[in-house]
């Protein structure tokens, strides 16, 4: 089966492909101005939509494979008692897939999908789209910093019906090994949000 629903829902609902546009955008000199008056031009959806789509086939076709082992998912201290802590999971195993591929100006976007045991014991599937503006720290190391948005089911949130979510993404490794983690904020009062996740990305290439 090919990754056809992933590359195209990722099309349709990433919100993030605003700011990736933009990032991609950056990278080439501005198209010389449209004389032609008659000449209708698309609209910001259409054109937003168009360039999802483009780059999520040319990941899919093009990017390099890579397997995510999830691992780990920290609880702030100071956002759940200690009692709340003793009956979440910390240990969120779960295993993914990804395809990258490097920008004209070395930085990094990718697709992945991975399938964890979330902080209630019960499976959580997130697919989506990363992009992450890359620095190298001398050597093969090198960190990153972006985004990650897509698409996640959670048995505890709309019965399991996928929603959206972007978040913040970190990385450090290098091109063959990476950690990466995505955080999500605290969301109000305690007992909500301020959770660390942390995962291992290996190219299979």
């Amino acid at each position: 089966m090919k990754f056809f629903t992933l590359r195209h829902f990722s099309a349709v609902l990433f919100l993030s492909f605003a700011c990736s546009a933009y990032a991609q955008t950056s990278d080439t000199a501005p198209a010389p101005a449209n004389t032609d008056t008659t000449t209708e031009q698309p609209g910001w959806f259409k054109k937003t939509y168009d360039d999802a789509v483009n780059t999520t086939e040319n990941l899919y076709d093009n990017g390099r494979l890579s397997t995510i082992l999830s691992g780990y998912a920290h609880h702030g201290r100071g956002t759940y008692t200690a009692e709340r802590i003793d009956e979440l999971n910390e240990k969120t195993w779960g295993l993914g897939m990804s395809k990258e591929l490097r920008d004209s100006k070395d930085n990094e976007e990718s697709l992945q999908i991975v399938i964890m045991a979330d902080s209630h014991y019960k499976p959580q599937i997130t697919a989506g789209y990363s992009y992450q503006w890359m620095k190298s720290l001398g050597g093969n190391w090198e960190a990153g910093i972006g985004y990650t948005a897509g698409l996640i089911s959670r048995t505890d949130i709309l019965q399991g019906v996928p929603f959206p979510g972007i978040l913040p993404l970190f990385s450090i490794g290098t091109r063959d090994t990476k950690l990466v983690a995505s955080y999500i904020p605290k969301l109000s009062g305690t007992g909500n949000g301020d959770v660390l996740f942390l995962a291992l990305r290996v190219s299979l290439k």
